[in-house]
């Protein structure tokens, strides 16, 4: 509530670059230049510790050396809760999937150039952590892109929602955390981005989304591979997961591109579409999306 005679808030919409994605912020208020300062030390802060495309990271520092060094923050729980994935489908999602994806071309310095498939390295062999320490018996590549976007935009959110009152929105291109702001949000058609193949109403919670038409390179490469093969997925072109916090559905989106998948989602509560690569679209049984349905769609 506006106070008498005091001039209403302007909502805002701040847009910036971060960890290679683009984002939008909004406000229902104009935020200050410390409001976008704290927000740039905390995504720099998490790409510091966790990004495979600066030469300066702590993980780029252990795919080097291997060793141990000085857990960041989130540590525990970033891996616990990715580990908790990769166990779900067998090995096929993985924190050790970073080497895999820089051999097919997808590396620090984005070469695209593919030197073929190899399986990660089994992340019980090699990773382990406590509440200061991060090791790895030796050199290989964390990759926590299942789930960091997620919590990145988390952190954004969570810092914000401090700061600013009134409705909140954070969307990291296709993960997206809201508070207070009903918004009408398209599922985007993995093979016509004209099309949407549903729409779901959010006013709370987070909406995240992957698809194998982003990031594509090469002959069928693309950023989704299976770390026990060192293959893109074939059979999944799309998710779409729906909780409470951005990172757990970041974590559901990339869980269901293998077997395993909604299994997890329905442990964890987490309500989810997910599209194949043959046009058939399958959904949980609480999923609030509305679907465009065709004859070929099925609840799971």
């Amino acid at each position: 509530m506006t106070a008498p005679g005091a001039a209403p808030a302007t909502p805002e919409i701040w847009r910036f670059e971060a960890i290679g994605t683009r984002w939008e912020v909004g406000t229902a208020q104009a935020l200050t230049a410390d409001d976008r300062a704290e927000v740039a030390a905390a995504v720099d802060a998490f790409d510091r510790a966790w990004s495979r495309f600066r030469d300066d990271s702590v993980v780029m520092g252990l795919a080097r050396r291997g060793g141990e060094t000085l857990a960041p923050e989130d540590t525990d729980l970033l891996l616990s809760r990715l580990t908790e994935i990769a166990d779900a489908t067998g090995g096929a999602v993985s924190p050790l999937v970073g080497g895999v994806l820089a051999r097919r071309g997808y590396d620090e310095g984005m070469s695209l150039t593919d030197r073929g498939p190899e399986p990660a390295p089994s992340w019980r062999d090699v990773l382990s952590w406590g509440p200061d320490t991060l090791r790895l018996s030796r050199p290989a590549t964390i990759d926590v892109g299942a789930l960091g976007k997620g919590r990145l935009v988390d952190i954004v959110h969570g810092l914000l929602a401090e700061r600013v009152t009134g409705p909140l929105v954070v969307d990291a291109s296709g993960d997206l955390r809201v508070t207070g702001a009903e918004l009408r949000i398209a599922l985007e058609h993995p093979f016509d981005t004209t099309r949407a193949i549903g729409v779901i109403t959010a006013a709370s919670g987070a909406v995240c989304a992957s698809a194998t038409n982003r990031r594509r390179w090469g002959d069928g490469l693309h950023h989704v591979l299976d770390a026990r093969t060192g293959e893109p997925v074939r059979t999944i072109a799309a998710s779409w997961a729906f909780a409470p916090d951005a990172m757990t559905a970041d974590a559901i989106a990339t869980a269901l591109f293998f077997d395993g998948g909604p299994e997890i989602a329905h442990r964890w509560g987490v309500e989810w579409v997910r599209m194949f690569t043959d046009g058939r679209v399958e959904w949980s049984p609480g999923n609030p999306a509305e679907l465009f349905r065709r004859a070929d769609t099925v609840a799971s």
